[in-house]
């Protein structure tokens, strides 16, 4: 026993077992004692009211919603809800991000100045303000009878109207999956390992698989038309509301805007500390062989930028999707809120609570798994980025 305890592994191994077990004893011990004081007050443990009526509505959900529906569906609808919201706002405050990064990397002093001065302004006023602003500007637009008109969507104070294809829901996420793939499929296939052809003559195969993706969701839209009615379902002026499409309501865009503006002001940050990354000695071979500017941008800086700044963007996007539970605040329907409503009327506050903290530490960790994901695939070995 004496010569196991000398050996340094055999330590370590048993420090570590101990810390373990004292770890699991401590959260035992506490389970076990909020157990004993539910059962002393009455209480009980249970998750049977998921499978419950709820008995109220939802102003806003992406999945069809009635008051008898279960607290489970609520639950899920929530979810759906906040990766959406969540989604958006991560695309939105991307491009701001972006437009407003490459501005303050510019050689344009005003474009440099205009840059500094959002993200001064935009960066330091609390997120839940600016939510609370532009909620009050979208719902002090003007009547559905005034509404402003653009390629057939109409901006309310009610929200923004928009035409959608006149099909179901299944077909409907079909078609999303086929425009999104049209996308993320030529940009797959231009710089995959697994293709024998080299990256520089696949133009051939991205156009065909853009094409397919986009075939493909032109066959959901004709398969899933009802037969009757325009393939494009499209809002239009119905006595004193707006009748057809697809109504996004005003606390949706008033989050979605907020996200955007506020997490494109620390993005832009995160997009000028990349290029700042960049070595000039990189730069300058590019240069030296003759490469143009957009060569020397798109070859060089960008793809040694952005592997600079995806770490940090993955911690973003993570805040930013956190960021989604301010919509209790206005009162959008998302995750944090279904939760809040389910315990005001089922009374099962500990059950709800551990059903959001399971929930939001999956969508984070999923995103945070995916982006680890990239940027292990896209990694330098070493320190590529010092001039």
């Amino acid at each position: 026993m004496g010569s196991l305890l000398r050996n340094q592994k055999v330590r370590n191994a048993l420090l570590q077992l101990l810390f373990v077990g004292s770890l699991v004893g401590l959260i035992l011990a506490g389970g076990l004692t909020a157990w004993w004081n539910l059962a002393a007050q009455g209480l009980t443990f249970s998750y049977d009211f998921l499978f419950k009526s709820t008995g109220w509505d939802l102003n806003f959900s992406l999945l069809p919603v009635t008051a008898n529906d279960p607290y489970w569906w609520y639950f899920l609808i929530g979810i759906v809800n906040t990766l959406f919201l969540g989604f958006t706002g991560l695309v939105l405050a991307t491009l701001v991000g972006g437009i407003v990064g490459f501005a303050r990397t510019s050689s344009n002093e005003i474009a440099q100045l205009l840059g500094r001065t959002y993200v001064d302004i935009f960066r330091n006023i609390p997120l839940i303000l600016q939510v609370f602003f532009w909620y009050a500007i979208i719902t002090h637009l003007p009547t559905p009878r005034n509404a402003y008109q653009a390629g057939g969507a109409f901006l309310t104070s009610r929200g923004l109207y928009v035409p959608v294809p006149n099909v179901g829901w299944p077909f409907f996420l079909a078609i999303m999956l086929g425009l999104v793939a049209a996308i993320v499929l030529p940009v797959w296939v231009g710089r995959t390992r697994h293709l024998r052809q080299p990256p520089g003559s696949r133009l051939g195969l991205q156009l065909a698989a853009a094409g397919a993706s986009l075939l493909f969701a032109f066959a959901m839209l004709f398969l899933g038309h009802p037969g009757d009615g325009p393939l494009l379902d499209a809002p239009a002026l119905q006595g004193l509301n707006l009748r057809g499409g697809q109504r996004i309501s005003p606390e949706f865009t008033a989050l979605a805007v907020a996200i955007a503006i506020y997490g494109g002001s620390y993005i832009a940050e995160i997009v000028r500390g990349g290029f700042k990354a960049v070595g000039k000695g990189q730069i300058e071979a590019a240069q030296s062989l003759g490469l143009s500017p957009w060569q020397t941008f798109s070859r060089v800086r960008f793809p040694l930028a952005l592997r600079a700044m995806l770490p940090i963007l993955a911690n973003q996007y993570v805040w930013l999707m956190k960021a989604t539970t301010m919509g209790i605040a206005v009162g959008f329907t998302d995750f944090f809120m279904i939760v809040a409503l389910a315990i005001n009327h089922a009374g099962r506050t500990l059950e709800s609570i551990g059903i959001l903290m399971a929930g939001f530490l999956v969508i984070n960790l999923s995103l945070a798994a995916f982006f680890n994901r990239i940027n292990r695939s896209i990694a330098l070995k070493g320190n590529q980025l010092r001039g």
